[in-house]
């Protein structure tokens, strides 16, 4: 089993995605830190780029944030390092393909295996392109993380099928942002991913209220929540710590 795996078997798991660097990376360690402390079950560390073509405009503001602040992937893999000696649950990485190949897919990953990243989501890696990064994550036993969104459609079981880690469920056609009210039928969508796996499910893209991620929580096995945090962190700056550890815990109370 892996360890993304072993997040959800408390019960339903609280995702929190925070982005490396916004305002700095000092204050993204007390952000990390106070959402494990309030009740997240697995943390998404988002590596800025500049062009993030899935993000609503508060993270893509974060993005710009984080980079005109000076962060780097070789910085955050050092903060992560440090993240490391304190905190345990599993991390998942969340950034875009352009990202890894500048890097060096096989530097990337050797990277995320020595820091005990668990996962890696690319959400502009279209599913019959994962090949392209699918040897060299096994090779460094990364979870490839695939996404199924509501357009997938006639795609679902093969994506299903093949999953790692645990299966991202896009609630909301778009880019991510707050959503007053989420109108999909994920129930249909989560009725066709659980005839084809056991692998964990966690519905992201909208989710801002507790009353929304315990009704996520309830169809899935877990609520991820970014554009919510991130305001948050463009609210507060560096003092977001406590805000965000607040928000946390009434997210998961919620979704009990």
């Amino acid at each position: 089993m892996s360890n993304i795996c072993r997040a959800f078997r408390k019960g339903k798991a609280f995702i929190p995605f925070i982005t490396c660097g916004d305002p700095d990376l000092e204050t993204t360690g007390a952000v990390v830190r106070a959402a494990v402390e309030n009740g997240a079950d697995l943390i998404e560390l988002g590596i800025p780029f500049s062009d993030p073509t899935a993000e609503g405009p508060v993270i893509q503001a974060a993005n710009l944030r984080a980079l005109q602040g000076g962060v780097t992937t070789d910085k955050i893999f050092d903060f992560v390092r440090k993240l490391r000696q304190d905190v345990h649950v599993p991390l998942v990485f969340m950034t875009y393909a352009n990202v890894v190949y500048s890097y060096g897919a096989e530097k990337f990953m050797a990277a995320c295996r020595d820091l005990t990243v668990d996962g890696i989501i690319l959400p502009d890696l279209p599913y019959e392109e994962k090949g392209e990064f699918l040897p060299v994550c096994r090779k460094y036993g990364v979870d490839l993380i695939s996404m199924i969104a509501p357009t997938s459609e006639n795609r679902i079981a093969m994506i299903a099928k093949e999953a790692e880690g645990f299966l991202y469920i896009v609630s909301s056609l778009g880019v991510t942002g707050v959503r007053s009210e989420i109108r999909t039928d994920l129930s249909s969508i989560m009725d066709v991913v659980r005839k084809n796996t056991d692998i964990p499910c966690a519905v992201g893209f909208g989710i801002s209220t507790p009353e929304q991620a315990k009704k996520m929580a309830d169809i899935s096995d877990g609520a991820i929540v970014g554009s919510a945090i991130i305001k948050l962190l463009a609210q507060y700056g560096r003092d977001a710590a406590g805000p965000v550890g607040a928000y946390v815990r009434s997210m998961k109370e919620g979704m009990r």
